[in-house]
């Protein structure tokens, strides 16, 4: 049993053999094998995504993050050289000014300016501490910093993940309406149009929030301690109608479901500012969720596979126990479970 006190990151490492670490996604969607885990007793069955309804009951309400990922990653040339620039846009201050990552990193000084597919060009006004860069971006007339994305921009890819994306929908969920996001909510992937509906007509709502996922959910942890790990910020929304679906299933004996760790933090971030209420609320969050923590809204959790000491495999732990997740892994591992992004799932009820 994991002393809460003394958690090191290394109390969260798992051997993942680099073989089980899914390049690309698998089709149809919800193809995708799902490890049912009892949140009680640690039981596992092996299934697929599809039978997901047979582990769920009439009156179940799932929550699912319906953010969109912004096309984020662009290719120019530094205009004075032609030579080769990839930035990563992270963070919108204002309308064309935004927080980039970029590489080569020496080639953006401040002044410097870049084209990209000769509908934009950007030009570099402050570095930043992290090594982070300010651009202001210009655009051709008939554009904006969206459809400009949606024109030359490519998936931000987590960089395990080798292999082009032939289809960008594919790193969408088929639910995602809210544009903002700079990585997908990759639990909800698994769903298809046609299953949705499905889980409806059998009596399993659907409720949805926003969190704009960040790239720090790709940031490793570096501390020993976890407790000294400082998290990063993701901005949500949560409606009334939303609100008033999570209320009314808790009153009538339901249980909540979050469809990922992004509408996990949103459900625990807006319990916490509210006394363990669920309300309509609109912030930023820097939920730290790891074991010993105590849950005022979940009752499940469907989630993927995630990285060896990582913030996400944390929070999974402090709903499942430690024990039972290191064994789910452990036996996701023996059994050859795909991994991650495009990888399996794995539901926590």
């Amino acid at each position: 049993m994991l002393n809460l006190k003394d958690m090191k990151t290394s109390d969260f490492y798992y051997d993942l053999p680099e073989e089980l670490i899914a390049q690309t996604p698998v089709e149809p969607r919800n193809a995708s094998r799902l490890l049912k885990v009892d949140r009680q007793s640690g039981e596992i069955v092996h299934s697929h995504f599809y039978n997901l309804c047979d582990f769920l009951k009439k009156g179940d309400l799932l929550v699912l993050n319906d953010s969109r990922v912004l096309p984020a990653r662009i290719y120019g040339e530094k205009v004075d050289n032609g030579s080769f620039i990839e930035f990563l846009l992270v963070h919108q201050i204002e309308n064309l000014e935004w927080e980039i990552l970029c590489r080569p990193g020496k080639k953006a000084k401040v002044g410097t300016e870049f084209s990209f597919g000769g509908i934009m060009t950007a030009v570099i006004t402050e570095v930043l501490e992290d090594g982070n860069r300010i651009a202001r971006f210009k655009l051709k007339d008939g554009y904006n910093i969206y459809t400009a994305l949606d024109e030359i921009g490519q998936m931000p890819l987590p960089p395990y993940i080798t292999k082009k994306l032939e289809d960008k929908e594919r790193y969408q969920t088929v639910y995602s309406n809210e544009l903002g996001s700079s990585a997908a909510p990759t639990a909800g992937l698994h769903f298809t149009k046609e299953m949705l509906s499905d889980l409806q007509d059998k009596g399993i709502n659907l409720a949805y929030l926003t969190l704009h996922v960040g790239l720090g959910t790709f940031r490793p942890v570096k501390e020993e301690k976890i407790l000294d790990h400082k998290m990063h910020t993701e901005h949500y929304e949560l409606s009334e109608q939303t609100a008033k679906m999570i209320n009314d299933t808790k009153e009538s004996g339901g249980r909540v479901i979050a469809v990922g760790t992004t509408s996990c933090r949103t459900l625990e971030s807006v319990a916490a500012e509210n006394n363990g209420k669920i309300v309509a609320a609109e912030g930023d969050t820097g939920i730290f969720i790891y074991p010993g923590f105590e849950f005022k809204v979940l009752d499940g959790l469907i989630t993927n596979f995630h990285l060896p000491e990582s913030t996400l495999i944390m929070l999974v732990s402090a709903f499942l126990g430690y024990d039972k997740t290191m064994n789910a892994y452990k036996t996701a591992v023996e059994e050859k479970y795909r991994f991650f992004s495009f990888g399996d799932s794995m539901l926590i009820i």
